[in-house]
C-alpha cells in the first residue's frame, strides 16, 4: 500500500512537472516593445510600438508544442516626428482607428534546435496588419527564465519568465499599407526586430 501510494505521488509530481506553462505577454513595466525601420534611399524611419498583450503556452520538455497569440495595440505606434506620427496612423497608412490591433497567431514551431532554457526555431503563424492576414514563417528565440519572475518584479511576484527574441522582415505592400507611397522615401520591406518577455506567476 505504501509503494502505491509513493508510485500515484512520483506519477503526479512528473506530471506536474512536464506540463505546459501559459505566459502573459501585457508586461506590467511596459518594458516590451517592438521595433520598426523602413530604410529606403531618401530617408529611413525607426519606431516602435509598446502595446503588447497576448499569451503564448510553453513546455520545456517539449519546445515544439509551443503556441500562442501576441497582440500589438495599433494606436502605440511611435515615432519621433509628431506630424509624422499623425500620417502613420492615419487611414491612407495604418488606420489604426479602423484596425486597432496587429495580431500574430502561431502554428507551430519548425526546425527546433535545443530545449530547457535556451531553445531557437522557425515559427509559422499568421500575421494580420491593417484587417489583412498572411503567412509568414520568421526565426524565433526563445529563453526559458525558471524562477527569475521575482528577479524582474522586484519580489513582487513569484513565477518563471519566458523570453521571445525575434528579427525579420515584413513588405509594407503585402498588407496594404499605403502601397502607392514612393519607395524611394518609404521603403516597402520593413524591418521588425523584438524581444518580449512573458511571466508565468506561481502562488
Amino acid at each position: 500500500m505504501v509503494i502505491s501510494k509513493l508510485w500515484v505521488v512520483l506519477v503526479l509530481a512528473g506530471a506536474a512537472v512536464a506540463a505546459p506553462l501559459e505566459f502573459d505577454f501585457k508586461d506590467p513595466k511596459g518594458v516590451n516593445n517592438v521595433v520598426f525601420r523602413l530604410d529606403a534611399p531618401l530617408e529611413s524611419i525607426s519606431g516602435s510600438a509598446t502595446g503588447i498583450s497576448g499569451k503564448v503556452v510553453f513546455d520545456p520538455a517539449n519546445p515544439a508544442a509551443t503556441w500562442g497569440r501576441l497582440v500589438v495595440a495599433a494606436e502605440t505606434l511611435h515615432v519621433p516626428n509628431p506630424v509624422m506620427k499623425q500620417h502613420l496612423h492615419s487611414a491612407q497608412w495604418m488606420d489604426v482607428a479602423k484596425y486597432p490591433e496587429i495580431v500574430f497567431e502561431s502554428a507551430g514551431l519548425e526546425d527546433v534546435q535545443g530545449k530547457g532554457e535556451e531553445v531557437t526555431a522557425r515559427v509559422r503563424g499568421r500575421l494580420t496588419i491593417r484587417g489583412v492576414t498572411r503567412e509568414v514563417v520568421v526565426p524565433v528565440r526563445l529563453t526559458y527564465l525558471k524562477d527569475k519572475l521575482g528577479a524582474r518584479s522586484n519580489g513582487q511576484m513569484q513565477g518563471d519568465l519566458l523570453v521571445i527574441r525575434s528579427q525579420f522582415t515584413i513588405r509594407r505592400s503585402d498588407f496594404g499599407i499605403n502601397p502607392a507611397a514612393p519607395q524611394d522615401k518609404v521603403a516597402d520591406e520593413i524591418e521588425l526586430t523584438f524581444s518580449l518577455a512573458g511571466a508565468a506567476p506561481r502562488q
